[in-house]
């Protein structure tokens, strides 16, 4: 609807996680340079960031710079374990069988495989700090234990908000936790960043980044607190006003009357 008025091909500021929307501020350069370090060494990974941080972009990201490796991602983790190596099992095309004992056995005969093929296997799990279960848990941790005399076969990385890192430094979590290779957690953008953010997420959609002026730029990082998803919520919003009043650039006024309409 706005598209055309602003010189957009598409909407800057949806709400999937398309990594070709990622922007990189250096906290998440560094955050993708440790979780493609822990999938090329087949270690695990904690990624934690606030909720709306951009975790599940720059996982997406990830996953498409992922080479020679079979990938199980798993966004809903509110499994206990049995249920939790059904779903991997599932996942890798293999039919669950109904005893831990053979279900770790028919992924595991899975892991060598994909081995034998010059593959690793990825587990990533989105939403991790939902995991209900300690011994869900303790099926990860294990799950780290294929690996040869000089190599490991599998990468696991473990994303969530930062109750999940608080639930990591609780004793009876010592054994996985000694087990995490990286740990990576993203702040909320800085007001240089947010700025930086939404132009570069007008040009990815078309445009060439002049659509809020300077003073609207500033009031969306007031408003937003640097928080990608929220800043995402308010753009769209002020588009649709701004538009509605045939304005470009945007003002501050405009975005000031836009976030009326939303609820942070």
């Amino acid at each position: 609807m706005y598209k055309g008025f602003f010189g957009l091909k598409e909407r800057p500021f949806g709400k999937t996680p398309d990594p070709k929307f990622l922007y990189f501020a250096p906290q998440y350069e560094e955050a993708m340079a440790r979780l493609q370090y822990a999938v090329e060494e087949r270690e695990i990974a904690v990624l934690t960031g606030e909720i709306g941080s951009g975790k599940t972009t720059l996982s997406r990201a990830l996953l498409d710079r992922v080479e020679d490796a079979e990938v199980v991602l798993i966004i809903n983790p509110r499994l206990t374990p049995n249920q939790f190596l059904r779903e991997i099992a599932r996942k890798l095309d293999l039919t669950p069988p109904h005893y831990r004992t053979d279900l770790v056995d028919v992924i595991s005969d899975r892991i060598f495989s994909l081995y034998e093929e010059g593959k690793a296997l990825v587990l990533m799990v989105d939403e991790a700090q939902l995991i209900p279960y300690k011994t869900t848990f303790d099926e990860i941790r294990l799950l780290s234990n294929f690996q040869l005399d000089d190599a490991n076969l599998i990468s696991i990385i473990l994303i969530g908000q930062p109750e999940l890192r608080r639930r990591f430094k609780h004793p009876a979590f010592q054994a996985l936790r000694q087990r995490v290779g990286m740990w990576c957690h993203l702040r909320n953008l800085d007001a240089e960043e947010s700025r930086e953010y939404i132009v570069s997420r007008l040009r990815t959609a078309g445009g060439d980044g002049r659509v809020f002026t300077d003073d609207a730029l500033d009031e969306l990082y007031r408003l937003s607190e640097g928080v990608p998803r929220v800043l995402n919520n308010l753009c769209t919003n002020a588009l649709l006003t701004g538009f509605g009043k045939e304005e470009n650039p945007i003002r501050k006024d405009t975005v000031r009357e836009a976030v009326a309409e939303v609820i942070l």
